[in-house]
Protein backbone atom coordinates (compact mmCIF):
# COMPACT_ATOMS: atom_id res chain seq x y z
CA UNK A 1 0.00 0.00 0.00
CA UNK A 2 1.28 3.62 -0.98
CA UNK A 3 1.88 6.12 1.89
CA UNK A 4 -1.26 8.38 1.82
CA UNK A 5 -0.95 11.83 3.79
CA UNK A 6 -3.64 13.22 5.97
CA UNK A 7 -3.99 16.62 4.07
CA UNK A 8 -7.43 17.41 3.08
CA UNK A 9 -6.84 16.67 -0.28
CA UNK A 10 -6.30 13.29 -0.05
CA UNK A 11 -9.09 13.01 2.44
CA UNK A 12 -11.58 14.63 -0.95
CA UNK A 13 -10.18 12.47 -3.59
CA UNK A 14 -10.78 9.47 -1.78
CA UNK A 15 -13.93 10.26 -0.91
CA UNK A 16 -14.64 11.31 -4.25
CA UNK A 17 -13.53 8.57 -5.88
CA UNK A 18 -15.19 6.47 -3.59
CA UNK A 19 -18.78 7.59 -4.75
CA UNK A 20 -18.03 6.89 -8.27
CA UNK A 21 -19.98 4.09 -9.52
CA UNK A 22 -18.00 0.77 -8.80
CA UNK A 23 -15.81 1.72 -7.19
CA UNK A 24 -15.20 -0.55 -4.26
CA UNK A 25 -11.91 -0.82 -1.91
CA UNK A 26 -10.28 -2.84 -3.98
CA UNK A 27 -10.34 -1.29 -7.43
CA UNK A 28 -9.77 1.91 -5.18
CA UNK A 29 -6.44 0.07 -3.57
CA UNK A 30 -5.28 -0.83 -7.02
CA UNK A 31 -5.24 2.91 -8.56
CA UNK A 32 -4.13 4.56 -5.82
CA UNK A 33 -1.33 2.10 -5.53
CA UNK A 34 -0.41 2.48 -8.76
CA UNK A 35 -0.41 6.86 -8.63
CA UNK A 36 0.94 7.27 -5.28
CA UNK A 37 -1.17 8.66 -3.58
CA UNK A 38 -4.58 9.79 -3.60
CA UNK A 39 -4.41 12.67 -5.58
CA UNK A 40 -2.56 11.42 -8.05
CA UNK A 41 -5.40 8.51 -8.78
CA UNK A 42 -7.86 10.89 -9.04
CA UNK A 43 -6.19 12.97 -11.48
CA UNK A 44 -5.80 9.45 -13.52
CA UNK A 45 -9.37 8.62 -13.01
CA UNK A 46 -10.90 11.95 -14.23
CA UNK A 47 -8.75 11.67 -17.25
CA UNK A 48 -9.50 7.90 -17.82
CA UNK A 49 -5.74 7.09 -18.08
CA UNK A 50 -6.10 3.65 -16.35
CA UNK A 51 -4.12 1.38 -18.81
CA UNK A 52 -2.51 -1.41 -17.00
CA UNK A 53 -3.64 -0.96 -13.82
CA UNK A 54 -5.86 -4.29 -12.62
CA UNK A 55 -9.34 -3.29 -12.04
CA UNK A 56 -10.96 -6.79 -11.54
CA UNK A 57 -13.17 -6.51 -14.76
CA UNK A 58 -12.28 -8.05 -17.99
CA UNK A 59 -15.35 -7.73 -19.87
CA UNK A 60 -17.08 -3.80 -20.31
CA UNK A 61 -13.83 -2.75 -18.46
CA UNK A 62 -14.15 0.02 -20.83
CA UNK A 63 -17.71 0.67 -20.27
CA UNK A 64 -17.01 1.00 -16.44
CA UNK A 65 -13.71 3.09 -17.39
CA UNK A 66 -16.07 5.93 -19.06
CA UNK A 67 -18.81 5.99 -16.21
CA UNK A 68 -15.98 6.89 -14.19
CA UNK A 69 -14.82 9.75 -16.19
CA UNK A 70 -18.28 10.76 -16.98
CA UNK A 71 -19.32 10.98 -13.71
CA UNK A 72 -16.02 12.35 -12.13
CA UNK A 73 -17.13 15.56 -14.44
CA UNK A 74 -19.53 16.72 -12.54
CA UNK A 75 -17.88 16.73 -9.30
CA UNK A 76 -15.26 18.84 -7.40
CA UNK A 77 -13.52 16.68 -4.19
CA UNK A 78 -13.76 20.16 -2.27
CA UNK A 79 -16.94 20.35 -2.13
CA UNK A 80 -17.74 16.59 -1.42
CA UNK A 81 -15.56 16.71 1.55
CA UNK A 82 -17.11 19.84 2.83
CA UNK A 83 -20.76 18.37 2.25
CA UNK A 84 -19.58 15.32 4.74
CA UNK A 85 -18.59 17.31 7.30
CA UNK A 86 -21.75 19.85 6.83
CA UNK A 87 -23.70 16.33 7.70
CA UNK A 88 -21.78 15.72 10.61
CA UNK A 89 -19.39 12.91 8.78
CA UNK A 90 -15.67 12.56 9.60
CA UNK A 91 -13.38 11.12 7.13
CA UNK A 92 -11.04 9.25 8.96
CA UNK A 93 -7.27 8.26 7.46
CA UNK A 94 -4.86 5.79 8.42
CA UNK A 95 -2.68 8.57 8.97
CA UNK A 96 -5.08 10.31 11.87
CA UNK A 97 -4.30 10.29 15.13
CA UNK A 98 -7.58 9.40 15.36
CA UNK A 99 -7.49 6.04 13.20
CA UNK A 100 -8.50 2.78 15.00
CA UNK A 101 -5.79 0.67 16.31
CA UNK A 102 -6.96 -2.76 15.60
CA UNK A 103 -7.18 -1.59 11.78
CA UNK A 104 -3.56 -0.35 11.54
CA UNK A 105 -2.06 -3.62 11.40
CA UNK A 106 -5.17 -5.08 9.78
CA UNK A 107 -3.54 -6.96 6.44
CA UNK A 108 -6.69 -5.58 4.36
CA UNK A 109 -7.43 -2.08 5.98
CA UNK A 110 -9.48 0.60 4.54
CA UNK A 111 -8.32 3.25 2.53
CA UNK A 112 -10.88 5.64 4.40
CA UNK A 113 -13.56 5.07 7.28
CA UNK A 114 -16.50 7.72 7.09
CA UNK A 115 -17.54 8.00 10.46
CA UNK A 116 -20.42 9.43 12.75
CA UNK A 117 -20.51 9.59 16.27
CA UNK A 118 -17.60 9.67 18.76
CA UNK A 119 -14.82 8.02 16.57
CA UNK A 120 -12.80 7.69 20.34
CA UNK A 121 -15.13 4.70 21.10
CA UNK A 122 -13.95 2.62 18.04
CA UNK A 123 -10.78 2.27 20.53
CA UNK A 124 -12.73 0.34 23.07
CA UNK A 125 -12.70 -3.14 23.05
CA UNK A 126 -15.72 -4.63 21.47
CA UNK A 127 -16.98 -7.90 20.59
CA UNK A 128 -19.21 -8.36 17.40
CA UNK A 129 -22.78 -10.40 17.39
CA UNK A 130 -23.87 -11.36 14.29
CA UNK A 131 -26.41 -13.67 12.32
CA UNK A 132 -29.05 -14.24 10.07
CA UNK A 133 -31.42 -11.84 9.06
CA UNK A 134 -34.16 -14.36 9.16
CA UNK A 135 -33.42 -15.50 12.73
CA UNK A 136 -36.23 -17.04 14.88
CA UNK A 137 -37.91 -15.16 17.84
CA UNK A 138 -35.58 -17.42 19.91
CA UNK A 139 -32.90 -15.77 17.99
CA UNK A 140 -33.61 -12.07 18.46
CA UNK A 141 -33.97 -12.76 22.29
CA UNK A 142 -30.48 -14.27 22.47
CA UNK A 143 -28.60 -11.87 20.73
CA UNK A 144 -30.41 -9.04 22.49
CA UNK A 145 -29.31 -10.64 25.60
CA UNK A 146 -25.69 -10.89 24.67
CA UNK A 147 -25.80 -7.42 23.57
CA UNK A 148 -26.92 -6.57 26.85
CA UNK A 149 -24.54 -9.03 29.01
CA UNK A 150 -21.89 -7.63 26.81
CA UNK A 151 -22.22 -4.36 27.71
CA UNK A 152 -22.79 -4.97 31.08
CA UNK A 153 -19.41 -6.39 30.99
CA UNK A 154 -18.11 -3.08 29.48
CA UNK A 155 -17.52 -4.19 26.06
CA UNK A 156 -18.92 -2.32 22.45
CA UNK A 157 -21.30 -4.48 20.79
CA UNK A 158 -20.11 -4.51 16.99
CA UNK A 159 -22.67 -5.41 14.09
CA UNK A 160 -23.78 -4.41 10.93
CA UNK A 161 -27.81 -2.86 11.76
CA UNK A 162 -28.85 -5.39 9.55
CA UNK A 163 -32.47 -7.06 10.34
CA UNK A 164 -32.40 -9.95 12.59
CA UNK A 165 -29.88 -10.86 14.99
CA UNK A 166 -27.69 -7.68 14.46
CA UNK A 167 -30.64 -5.38 14.96
CA UNK A 168 -31.44 -7.30 18.41
CA UNK A 169 -28.14 -7.37 19.32
CA UNK A 170 -27.62 -3.50 18.93
CA UNK A 171 -30.71 -2.97 20.49
CA UNK A 172 -30.16 -4.98 23.73
CA UNK A 173 -27.11 -2.92 23.97
CA UNK A 174 -28.61 0.21 23.95
CA UNK A 175 -31.30 -0.85 26.48
CA UNK A 176 -28.73 -1.96 28.79
CA UNK A 177 -26.99 1.37 28.57
CA UNK A 178 -24.11 0.13 26.56
CA UNK A 179 -21.99 1.32 23.20
CA UNK A 180 -23.13 0.19 20.10
CA UNK A 181 -20.36 -0.31 17.13
CA UNK A 182 -22.48 -0.17 13.88
CA UNK A 183 -20.48 -1.03 10.83
CA UNK A 184 -22.84 -0.42 7.65
CA UNK A 185 -22.49 -0.90 4.01
CA UNK A 186 -23.84 1.81 2.71
CA UNK A 187 -23.40 6.00 2.99
CA UNK A 188 -24.41 7.01 6.15
CA UNK A 189 -27.44 8.94 5.35
CA UNK A 190 -28.29 5.87 3.54
CA UNK A 191 -30.58 3.82 6.06
CA UNK A 192 -30.46 -0.01 4.87
CA UNK A 193 -32.63 -1.51 5.50
CA UNK A 194 -34.86 1.49 6.51
CA UNK A 195 -37.09 0.56 8.99
CA UNK A 196 -33.67 0.74 11.46
CA UNK A 197 -33.64 4.33 11.01
CA UNK A 198 -34.60 5.62 14.45
CA UNK A 199 -32.03 2.19 15.12
CA UNK A 200 -29.15 4.13 13.08
CA UNK A 201 -29.60 7.27 15.11
CA UNK A 202 -30.24 5.90 18.47
CA UNK A 203 -26.25 4.36 17.49
CA UNK A 204 -24.61 7.20 16.15
CA UNK A 205 -26.15 9.12 19.23
CA UNK A 206 -25.05 6.62 22.15
CA UNK A 207 -22.07 4.59 20.15
CA UNK A 208 -20.57 5.24 16.79
CA UNK A 209 -21.68 4.77 13.06
CA UNK A 210 -18.94 3.35 10.78
CA UNK A 211 -18.47 2.57 6.62
CA UNK A 212 -16.48 2.60 3.98
CA UNK A 213 -19.03 4.47 1.70
CA UNK A 214 -19.17 7.64 1.30
CA UNK A 215 -22.87 9.97 1.53
CA UNK A 216 -25.48 9.19 -0.76
CA UNK A 217 -23.36 5.33 -1.65
CA UNK A 218 -26.44 2.97 -2.28
CA UNK A 219 -26.25 -0.60 -0.09
CA UNK A 220 -25.25 -2.66 -3.61
CA UNK A 221 -25.07 -5.71 -3.15
CA UNK A 222 -20.70 -6.10 -3.37
CA UNK A 223 -20.50 -3.37 -0.48
CA UNK A 224 -21.83 -6.10 2.10
CA UNK A 225 -19.01 -8.72 2.04
CA UNK A 226 -16.25 -5.64 2.21
CA UNK A 227 -18.13 -4.63 5.61
CA UNK A 228 -18.03 -7.80 7.21
CA UNK A 229 -14.40 -7.89 7.14
CA UNK A 230 -13.96 -4.76 8.79
CA UNK A 231 -16.74 -6.15 11.63
CA UNK A 232 -14.57 -8.74 11.90
CA UNK A 233 -10.85 -6.53 12.36
CA UNK A 234 -12.81 -3.82 14.96
CA UNK A 235 -13.57 -7.03 17.28
CA UNK A 236 -11.66 -8.95 20.22
CA UNK A 237 -14.22 -11.93 19.29
CA UNK A 238 -17.26 -13.00 17.09
CA UNK A 239 -20.37 -14.32 18.31
CA UNK A 240 -22.61 -15.89 15.61
CA UNK A 241 -25.87 -16.44 16.72
CA UNK A 242 -27.98 -17.89 14.05
CA UNK A 243 -26.83 -18.62 10.79
CA UNK A 244 -27.72 -20.48 7.29
CA UNK A 245 -25.03 -22.67 5.77
CA UNK A 246 -23.65 -19.60 3.88
CA UNK A 247 -24.28 -15.61 4.44
CA UNK A 248 -22.78 -12.56 6.05
CA UNK A 249 -22.27 -14.15 9.44
CA UNK A 250 -20.39 -17.19 8.09
CA UNK A 251 -18.24 -14.47 5.89
CA UNK A 252 -17.77 -12.27 8.98
CA UNK A 253 -16.12 -15.53 11.29
CA UNK A 254 -14.19 -16.07 8.03
CA UNK A 255 -12.55 -12.81 7.97
CA UNK A 256 -12.15 -13.60 11.77
CA UNK A 257 -10.63 -16.31 11.56
CA UNK A 258 -8.21 -14.90 9.09
CA UNK A 259 -7.30 -12.56 11.64
CA UNK A 260 -6.78 -14.57 14.51
CA UNK A 261 -9.93 -13.32 15.93
CA UNK A 262 -11.59 -15.63 18.47
CA UNK A 263 -14.95 -17.35 16.83
CA UNK A 264 -17.55 -18.61 19.16
CA UNK A 265 -21.63 -19.73 17.87
CA UNK A 266 -24.97 -19.87 19.58
CA UNK A 267 -25.64 -24.00 19.20
CA UNK A 268 -29.03 -24.68 17.96
CA UNK A 269 -31.71 -27.38 16.55
CA UNK A 270 -30.42 -29.62 14.33
CA UNK A 271 -34.17 -29.17 12.75
CA UNK A 272 -33.82 -25.73 12.70
CA UNK A 273 -32.10 -24.10 9.01
CA UNK A 274 -31.44 -21.23 11.08
CA UNK A 275 -28.74 -23.37 12.92
CA UNK A 276 -27.13 -25.43 10.29
CA UNK A 277 -24.66 -22.68 10.07
CA UNK A 278 -23.73 -22.44 13.52
CA UNK A 279 -23.85 -25.97 14.28
CA UNK A 280 -21.26 -26.13 11.43
CA UNK A 281 -18.68 -23.84 13.09
CA UNK A 282 -19.23 -25.63 16.31
CA UNK A 283 -18.34 -28.56 14.13
CA UNK A 284 -15.23 -27.01 12.60
CA UNK A 285 -14.11 -26.05 15.90
CA UNK A 286 -15.01 -22.66 16.80
CA UNK A 287 -16.07 -21.59 20.73
CA UNK A 288 -19.39 -22.30 21.85
CA UNK A 289 -21.22 -19.36 23.04
CA UNK A 290 -23.79 -20.65 25.68
CA UNK A 291 -23.67 -17.41 27.69
CA UNK A 292 -21.37 -14.17 27.92
CA UNK A 293 -19.19 -15.81 30.21
CA UNK A 294 -18.27 -17.92 27.48
CA UNK A 295 -17.28 -15.08 25.81
CA UNK A 296 -15.13 -13.47 28.29
CA UNK A 297 -13.50 -16.91 28.96
CA UNK A 298 -12.50 -16.59 25.16
CA UNK A 299 -11.28 -13.69 25.57
CA UNK A 300 -8.87 -14.51 28.97
CA UNK A 301 -10.98 -12.37 31.26
CA UNK A 302 -11.65 -14.30 34.02
CA UNK A 303 -15.50 -14.94 34.76
CA UNK A 304 -15.87 -14.32 39.04
CA UNK A 305 -17.83 -17.15 40.51
CA UNK A 306 -21.88 -16.28 40.64
CA UNK A 307 -21.87 -14.13 37.83
CA UNK A 308 -25.20 -14.33 36.80
CA UNK A 309 -26.32 -16.08 33.60
CA UNK A 310 -27.54 -14.93 30.03
CA UNK A 311 -31.56 -15.97 31.07
CA UNK A 312 -30.91 -15.65 34.97
CA UNK A 313 -34.01 -13.10 34.91
CA UNK A 314 -36.35 -14.21 32.28
CA UNK A 315 -40.10 -13.72 33.50
CA UNK A 316 -42.02 -17.11 32.79
CA UNK A 317 -45.15 -14.64 31.50
CA UNK A 318 -47.66 -16.82 33.77
CA UNK A 319 -46.93 -19.73 31.87
CA UNK A 320 -46.92 -23.45 32.73
CA UNK A 321 -43.69 -25.16 34.38
CA UNK A 322 -42.83 -26.23 30.82
CA UNK A 323 -43.30 -22.93 29.52
CA UNK A 324 -46.04 -23.30 27.36
CA UNK A 325 -49.58 -22.93 28.50
CA UNK A 326 -51.73 -25.98 29.55
CA UNK A 327 -54.43 -27.11 28.63
CA UNK A 328 -56.54 -25.97 30.93
CA UNK A 329 -59.01 -22.73 31.33
CA UNK A 330 -56.75 -20.20 30.87
CA UNK A 331 -55.56 -21.26 27.87
CA UNK A 332 -58.94 -22.13 26.73
CA UNK A 333 -58.37 -26.38 26.51
CA UNK A 334 -59.28 -28.14 23.45
CA UNK A 335 -57.55 -27.04 19.99
CA UNK A 336 -55.32 -24.63 21.84
CA UNK A 337 -54.09 -27.00 24.29
CA UNK A 338 -53.20 -29.16 20.85
CA UNK A 339 -51.96 -26.75 19.34
CA UNK A 340 -49.55 -25.94 21.87
CA UNK A 341 -48.59 -29.53 22.66
CA UNK A 342 -47.18 -29.88 19.08
CA UNK A 343 -45.48 -26.66 18.50
CA UNK A 344 -41.71 -26.76 19.04
CA UNK A 345 -38.54 -24.19 18.32
CA UNK A 346 -38.59 -25.08 14.37
CA UNK A 347 -41.16 -22.64 13.00
CA UNK A 348 -43.90 -25.00 11.18
CA UNK A 349 -47.01 -23.68 8.44
CA UNK A 350 -50.28 -23.39 9.94
CA UNK A 351 -51.27 -26.42 7.57
CA UNK A 352 -48.57 -28.51 9.61
CA UNK A 353 -49.85 -27.57 12.81
CA UNK A 354 -53.60 -28.23 12.01
CA UNK A 355 -52.37 -31.90 11.02
CA UNK A 356 -49.98 -32.70 13.88
CA UNK A 357 -52.49 -31.44 16.16
CA UNK A 358 -55.32 -33.12 14.34
CA UNK A 359 -57.90 -30.26 14.04
CA UNK A 360 -59.01 -28.06 11.35
CA UNK A 361 -57.08 -25.72 9.92
CA UNK A 362 -59.59 -23.11 11.31
CA UNK A 363 -59.29 -23.63 15.01
CA UNK A 364 -55.41 -24.14 14.35
CA UNK A 365 -55.59 -20.58 13.09
CA UNK A 366 -57.42 -19.57 16.29
CA UNK A 367 -55.58 -21.18 18.34
CA UNK A 368 -51.97 -19.68 17.32
CA UNK A 369 -53.97 -16.36 17.23
CA UNK A 370 -54.42 -17.15 21.19
CA UNK A 371 -51.26 -18.62 22.05
CA UNK A 372 -49.62 -15.41 20.30
CA UNK A 373 -51.18 -13.14 21.97
CA UNK A 374 -50.37 -14.41 25.15
CA UNK A 375 -46.75 -14.71 24.07
CA UNK A 376 -46.23 -18.34 23.83
CA UNK A 377 -45.88 -18.60 20.17
CA UNK A 378 -43.94 -15.86 17.69
CA UNK A 379 -45.21 -15.80 14.02
CA UNK A 380 -41.90 -16.15 11.87
CA UNK A 381 -40.40 -16.71 8.57
CA UNK A 382 -41.59 -19.97 8.00
CA UNK A 383 -45.00 -19.95 10.17
CA UNK A 384 -44.81 -20.22 13.78
CA UNK A 385 -42.27 -21.46 16.68
CA UNK A 386 -42.57 -21.62 20.19
CA UNK A 387 -40.96 -19.42 22.51
CA UNK A 388 -39.49 -21.28 25.22
CA UNK A 389 -38.94 -19.74 28.59
CA UNK A 390 -36.01 -21.53 30.57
Amino acid sequence: MSRVGSGDDERAALATMLGLPGMGPARLTAVVDRAGSAVAAWELVRRGDLAGIDLRIVQRRAELVDRWVQAARGLDPAEVLDRHRAAGVEVLLPADAAWPSTLAADPEPPRVLFVRGDVALLERPGVAVVGTRRCTAGGAQVAGRFGAGLADAGLTVVSGLALGVDGAAHRGALGAGGIPVGVVGSGLDVVYPARHRRLWADVAEHGVLVGEAPLGAAPERWRFPARNRIIAALSLAVVVVESGARGGSITTAEEATTRDVPVLAVPGSVLAEQSVGTNQLLFDGSGIARDVPDVLAALGVQVPVGTPRLFDDLPDAGLSDDGFPGDGPASGGGAVGAVAAVLSAVPASVERVAAAADVSVTDAVTALARLEASGAVCRVPGGYERVAVP
